[in-house]
């Protein structure tokens, strides 16, 4: 069997799980299983073929999910056209469209080519039989939650029916080496829909996200059999359909404010994949008992360790004030190498000191009020200098950047705030202040008095 031929399957005699199945299956040592069956074979989409680690496997079993609207459906098509063009036939399940809607689709996108068939049905017993006389490479079932098992005497959509349907389609795909997609639905949260055992039954779960009102869209696995699960894929949504974004971070910053207090520039790494993006922070006063807390984009433990450490290392009171942090572009960012450059853009917000534009921040910071170094800083730094950053504050144990950029290390939280913002929070009165080893600030004002010193890095 070889997917990569653009041949039809073998049956089940020449599979490689054959020889794991049935009564009198045999162990075999593992030195003398072959993983050839098991090669990424590349869709020809560069973004999607990054998240997949190369490409659809044979035998392998996809699910793919988002919201509506999104544009699952316009990927799937992008890529089965592109398949095409290789000479790898496929069969496009359309549960929920007629196939007349999916003609207009494809007559938009280009990708109405020969070797894509269509079959717009619910039954699955006519989806395998199909499949069965066509012997496809690739088989799309769009969506799983809309076939329905007649064996089974639930509705459609229920979890019964979407774990016996995705059952019978994973033994198809397994038994025959036929790369399967299935298109999933999802629930408020962003998860998948249907029983947690779908996510189980397949190789990989593949999440598409964005905004429908903007043009970025994000592709990303949280599971991953034949590869890693970091990588992510990022696309622009056109008149033409989808297009992988060849210089992102350039994307990101684009529209970028200058000289606009609460606003810096952070690298982050996805995957193996260097970003610059844009992280903002809001200050006000509170309009209601509770200060208000949000985040978007950065997971809101970090916030809440962050405004502490600020509260008790830096002397910054927010306690009453509401904080608002968010990443521009619908990018969400968890690695605690954001933590820096959030908690600069909140002590810029307070003291409406713009940071200047061509200064990126990279670092975790600690309960101490400590910087840590944190992974893969030299391609950070490497990416931040390709777009143009001229400075970077990272931690004291940074290792060197490219010549281009000037490293501003500080070993603790409020040292950055000195170095970068020339701002001096003044202490409390009445409470001893920590500052990591750093000397104590003096005059015991209130924290809302701030001595600010000429910033010779601020716009």
């Amino acid at each position: 069997m070889s997917f990569a031929s653009g041949e039809t399957p073998s049956r089940a005699a020449d599979s490689p799980f054959s020889s794991a199945s049935g009564p009198n299956a045999t162990p075999l040592p593992l030195r003398s299983i072959s993983a050839d069956g098991a090669v990424a074979v590349a869709t020809g989409i560069g973004e999607l073929d990054r998240v997949l680690g190369g490409g659809l496997v044979a035998g392998s079993v996809t699910v793919l999910g988002g919201e509506p609207g999104v544009g699952k459906s316009t990927l799937v098509l992008q890529a089965l056209a592109s398949l095409a063009a290789q000479g790898r036939s496929s069969l496009l399940i359309a549960a929920e469209e007629s196939g007349e809607q999916v003609r207009r689709r494809a007559e938009r996108l280009g990708a109405a080519v020969d070797g894509c068939y269509l079959l717009a049905t619910t039954d699955l017993d006519v989806v395998l039989s199909a499949a069965g006389q066509l012997e496809p490479s690739v088989l799309v079932v769009d969506s799983i939650q809309a076939v329905s098992d007649s064996a089974c005497g639930s509705q459609a959509g229920s979890p019964s029916q979407v774990r016996e349907c995705a059952g019978r389609l994973v033994r198809y795909a397994k038994s025959l080496g036929v790369a399967t997609l299935l298109v999933g639905h999802v629930t408020k949260d962003g998860g998948l829909a249907g029983p947690r055992t779908l996510e189980h039954l397949v190789d990989t779960v593949l999440s598409f996200d964005g905004d429908r009102h903007q043009s970025l869209r994000l592709l990303s696995a949280s599971k991953h059999r034949y590869g890693p699960t970091g990588e992510l894929g990022l696309f622009e949504m056109t008149e033409m359909g989808l297009s992988g974004l060849v210089d992102p971070s350039a994307l990101l910053l684009g529209d970028r404010c200058r000289g606009v207090p609460g606003s810096i520039a952070v690298p982050v790494l996805e995957g193996r994949r260097p970003l610059v993006i844009e992280v903002q922070g809001l200050v006000g006063p509170t309009t209601s008992g509770v200060p208000r807390r949000v985040a978007q984009g950065v997971v809101g433990g970090r916030l809440a360790l962050l405004l502490a450490v600020l509260e008790r290392r830096c002397h910054l009171a927010l306690a009453a004030s509401d904080v608002f942090v968010s990443t521009v572009g619908g990018l969400r960012v968890s690695e605690p190498a954001a933590d820096l450059g959030i908690a600069l853009a909140l002590v810029s917000a307070v003291t409406g000191i713009a940071i200047g534009e061509e200064v990126v921040a990279c670092g975790e910071v600690g309960l101490a009020g400590e910087l840590r170094r944190v992974q893969a800083i030299e391609r950070r730094l490497a990416e931040a200098a390709r777009l143009g950053f001229r400075r970077a504050v990272v931690p004291q144990s940074a290792p060197e950047g490219p010549i281009e950029l000037e490293l501003l290390r500080a070993g603790t939280l409020l040292e950055a705030v000195r170095l970068l913002l020339g701002v001096v929070p003044a202490a409390r009165s009445g409470l001893r202040t920590e500052t990591c080893g750093g000397p104590e600030l003096s005059g015991g004002r209130d924290v809302r008095t701030l001595v600010r010193t000429p910033p010779s890095l601020v716009s």
